[in-house]
């Protein structure tokens, strides 16, 4: 794997408030070694550790994206949806920012039916094909319409399973999470001090809870991800 410099900064990391973790009675005994110091009742993380994982895991992608590989980023909490959506726009990924619908890897033939399903709804509606069937039948299937658009739009486009997964939270997405061990997906994972650093492939100690936090290791990936990406067109 490619090692490059990609320009973690300690000081950027403690302005966005990446070292904050959880309360020193909320935590995971095996987060000790990437915990440095306790401040005011909070676990505070060894940002040391972070920027080496983050430089790790930005290797992985950018290695990844300059062989064409498939990325899905996922998370689905309130703080983190936007920015994975923004971040999987700048990366031309696939993601999932609504719910982890539980199988949506591990049974993959069930979700290939509904993105099938999904895709034949839009195309009957941008060919306004719905608008002339009766009220009834019409609204009923603008809610499936709708309700597909909003757990699996943002995979709209997968016709495969990912070939790494990008997780903001481990907590929060332990399901999603337990999948693509059990498929065997190398995964990339945002850990707080209440986390499992041995769950992922790659764990990145950061602080789960702040926007700031989040769309700066998000930032950190994305730009590599975009430069394997550019890598990855000129060599063809």
């Amino acid at each position: 794997m490619t090692r490059r410099y990609w320009n973690i900064n300690l000081e950027e990391m403690m302005e966005a408030g990446v070292h904050f973790g959880h309360g020193t009675r909320k935590w995971n005994p095996r987060m000790a070694p990437y915990i440095s110091a306790k401040r005011k009742g909070i676990h505070i993380t060894n940002l040391t550790r972070t920027a080496r994982f983050l430089s790790e895991a930005c290797d992985l992608v950018f290695d990844a994206a300059s062989r064409g590989k498939q990325f899905l980023i996922i998370g689905t909490k309130k703080k983190a949806a936007d920015l994975v959506t923004s971040a999987a726009i700048r990366t031309r990924c696939h993601y999932v920012n609504k719910k982890w619908l539980g199988g949506m890897s591990t049974n993959w033939s069930t979700t290939e039916t509904r993105l099938h399903k999904f895709r034949n709804l839009r195309a009957e509606q941008k060919a306004g094909r719905l608008n002339r069937l009766p009220k009834r039948d019409a609204a009923m299937l603008k809610r499936q319409l709708s309700h597909l658009q909003a757990y699996l739009g943002g995979i709209q486009y997968m016709t495969g399973l990912p070939d790494i997964v990008i997780i903001v939270d481990q907590q929060e997405e332990y399901t999603a999470l337990r999948e693509c061990v059990t498929l065997g997906i190398p995964t990339i994972c945002l850990i707080d001090t209440n986390c499992d650093p041995d769950l992922a492939d790659i764990s990145i100690p950061a602080n789960d809870d702040a926007i700031a936090s989040i769309r700066l290791i998000l930032n950190k990936l994305v730009s590599a991800i975009c430069e394997g990406r550019s890598s990855y067109i000129r060599n063809r």
